[in-house]
């Protein structure tokens, strides 16, 4: 039986105010003190995490026929100055139910820090990199699931493959390639023939004549829109978790949402529906 290591790569940076979530702040069109928004990217990548765990555990209690999968969790953050910072914060945020490694990515864009990512979990080892953000609280167990498992559909093809994640804005929350894969992500971030991350990807599949597989939408947290639908999802989330085999749930960032007073979204009601006079019945 032969080994396939698998590593999940999870990009952040380290919670430092005025750095993180400023679309959510003062600093630009949000509400939160830059404070608050700093801690909220803190709970958002202490349940990612969390929540990845959980899933790595999930793939390990259910393995692979004719091959040994070993998965690997990995942090990757920049400048080299915040490493350190990374490790003390999941230290401190600890016990995890397994290692996490801390690297720090370099480059002088988006799509170098990631290819420089990728290329070093490559040259670890890695026969297959699955990664992703961390401001996405309602990440689940099953979504790295269906990642990894998409993933070993694709090793078995010689050409590889790519499996894209997308969120809920024309980007990508999730995206990852087999060893095989002769792919990288230059060109996709801030593309300057004016396309979205996600079509971006897709077109250069195409281009390279590469299968690729699609998984269902994680959303993510950018804007304040982005935060209201996200808190009806922390909402669900933590009541589900006690029923679905796992236990995950975005704890962290249901104490910061209760902290702030809003657990809730409440929307005034509208008119802005199709007619409904040949379907509802008069009230009797």
């Amino acid at each position: 039986m032969g080994q396939r290591k698998n590593v999940l790569l999870l990009f952040s940076k380290v919670p430092e105010v005025g750095r993180v979530k400023t679309r959510l702040s003062t600093l630009k069109d949000g509400v939160f003190e830059p404070e608050q928004a700093c801690k909220l990217y803190r709970c958002m990548l202490l349940d990612v995490v969390q929540t990845c765990c959980a899933g790595l555990s999930y793939l390990e209690n259910h393995p692979s026929e004719g091959v040994e999968d070993v998965y690997e969790l990995v942090i990757s953050t920049t400048p080299a100055a915040n490493v350190p910072a990374m490790r003390e914060l999941m230290e401190q945020a600890g016990p995890w139910p397994r290692p996490l490694a801390v690297v720090c990515d370099e480059g002088a864009s988006f799509d170098e820090h990631y290819n420089d990512a990728f290329a070093q979990a490559f040259a670890g080892g890695a026969d297959a990199v699955f990664s992703m953000g961390c401001d996405m609280p309602a990440l689940t167990s099953y979504d790295i699931v269906r990642g990894f498992t998409a993933l070993h559909t694709l090793d078995a093809s010689p050409m590889g493959g790519i499996v894209v994640a997308p969120d809920q804005e024309m980007g990508v929350s999730a995206v990852g390639w087999t060893r095989t894969t002769s792919f990288d992500h230059s060109g996709v971030y801030y593309n300057r023939s004016g396309l979205t991350v996600l079509p971006a990807y897709i077109r250069k599949a195409q281009e390279a004549s590469l299968p690729a597989l699609y998984l269902p939408p994680i959303p993510d947290v950018d804007t304040m829109a982005d935060l209201m639908h996200n808190i009806t999802l922390v909402d669900a989330l933590c009541y589900t978790a006690d029923f679905d085999g796992d236990g995950a749930a975005p704890t962290h960032t249901r104490a910061w949402l209760e902290e702030m007073g809003m657990e809730e979204v409440l929307v005034p009601p509208n008119d802005l529906f199709d007619p409904r006079d040949q379907i509802d019945r008069p009230a009797s």
